[in-house]
């Protein structure tokens, strides 16, 4: 990126090239780039041995039977050995992990994308995954990234330098937003854009819910190890909560406006998790986004034990709603509909469609951009919340943020502070690795 500032327009407006690209490819070997020389069997790399790496790589694993797992790599060798442990006790016979390709540290990932492997799982804590993204397509893989895919807006930009990149290269690239390949959500959205709910006008979306895991710092491990292993809870490493999690719903407000938003306003704070085990990030945000043609979006999310839950999404037009959720759809007024299924699991699913895409079979997929400009939204929201101002896309954008460690290595780092609105400022990337607010 150079230092002239982005237009919203220009970015939206490339974005849309890429979504514009033909559903269906009829000749494979157009698209197929850096297949395999294996024209059926697709193997797997996975990076990132953690819960969500390795239901992954099941997912990958359930999503057809010419798949293996092929190498492995984490940062902590017990994460690797228990995650290779539940792959052998899932399916055996289709996971061909010797040691020689098991990789540990942090340059596991190149090794990873070093062998052999057709694809790769990025599933490591967030903030890694610019840079295990840019290696991945520099090493000719098709790629599986788990949501969100950054935590700043250095890293949406390399992302974004990434998917433009993966698209030259004709490979394939998935991000975990399932419901982007949920049937109930893709009939909703169809019925929505045709019209059904007449002009979209407003939306609400919510991720409410108690509390998550956390893993308790302890003195025989640095300050960077205990951080990264309890990683909920540190934004250079989730984004926050908002980031991490809510960004589903926020996908789906953009899928629905079919934009993403222009600015966004709002509240948040840390009133339940003080404590030192949950870090420095937020445990609510309140926000109101503001979206083109005068539409705004109102966003609600809270990690808070003993709250009640509330996940979902609803879209309010001028003849109609729509009330969307993991499995369930339903449209009200002249055209009332409601999803009835049958539909697969759609972490399956999405499995299901990258491996279409990678064999020429189904549509090709390139979610870098989208997925990219999604949490960037979250970014933008959380950022609303830290410093108390009005951020604009442009804003997000093309601050100068960098969250991540300039040495990544074990070693002492200063807990961050707590945000504070109205003292802590979004380009503070010096700032930060300071230790100050």
């Amino acid at each position: 990126m150079t230092d002239k500032s982005l237009d919203r327009r220009d970015f939206v407006r490339s974005v849309g090239m890429v979504a514009a690209m033909p559903a269906i490819v009829s000749a494979a070997p157009s698209i197929l780039g850096a297949m395999s020389r294996r024209e059926e069997e697709i193997t797997i790399g996975l990076i990132g041995c953690g819960g969500r790496g390795t239901g992954a790589a099941v997912n990958a694993l359930e999503a057809g039977p010419n798949v293996k797992i092929h190498a492995m790599g984490d940062l902590f060798v017990d994460r690797l050995n228990s995650s290779r442990d539940n792959l052998m006790k899932h399916d055996g016979a289709r996971v061909d992990v010797p040691e020689s390709r098991q990789f540990v540290g942090f340059d596991a990932f190149q090794a990873v994308i070093g062998t052999d492997c057709d694809m790769v799982i990025l599933a490591t804590p967030p903030g890694f995954r610019p840079q295990h993204f840019e290696a991945a397509v520099a090493g000719g893989k098709h790629v599986f990234m788990e949501k969100p895919v950054a935590v700043d807006a250095t890293g949406i930009r390399k992302v974004m330098e990434g998917a433009a990149a993966a698209k030259a290269k004709k490979l394939s690239v998935v991000s975990g937003t399932q419901r982007r390949h949920e049937q109930c959500y893709l009939q909703a959205m169809e019925r929505l854009h045709r019209g059904d709910i007449g002009t979209l006008l407003a939306a609400r979306c919510y991720w409410n819910m108690g509390g998550l895991w956390n893993v308790d710092a302890t003195e025989d491990r640095s300050d960077m190890e205990n951080q990264i292993r309890n990683w909920l809870y540190f934004t250079w490493l989730s984004g926050d909560h908002i980031v991490e999690q809510h960004v589903h719903n926020l996908d789906a407000i953009n899928w629905a406006f079919q934009s993403p938003p222009e600015r966004v306003f709002g509240v948040g704070g840390r009133q339940a998790r003080t404590n030192d085990q949950y870090g420095h990030i937020f445990d609510h945000f309140g926000l109101e986004y503001g979206y083109p043609d005068d539409r705004f979006a109102m966003s609600m999310c809270r990690q808070q034990v003993g709250t009640d839950g509330r996940v979902e999404e609803i879209i309010t037009g001028s003849e109609g709603t729509a009330n969307l959720s993991s499995g369930r759809a339903q449209l009200t007024g002249a055209n009332a509909w409601r999803f009835k299924g049958p539909q697969q699991n759609p972490y399956v699913q999405e499995h299901m469609d990258l491996q279409a895409s990678i064999r020429g079979s189904g549509p090709y997929l390139n979610e870098g951009q989208r997925i990219a400009e999604s949490t960037l939204t979250a970014i933008m929201g959380r950022e609303a919340a830290y410093t108390g101002k009005v951020i604009t896309f442009e804003d997000a954008l093309n601050s100068d943020q960098d969250l991540m460690p300039e040495v990544m290595e074990f070693a002492e780092m200063a807990n961050p502070p707590v945000p504070v609105p109205g003292k802590t400022r979004m380009n503070r990337s010096d700032d930060a690795r300071r230790g100050e607010g």
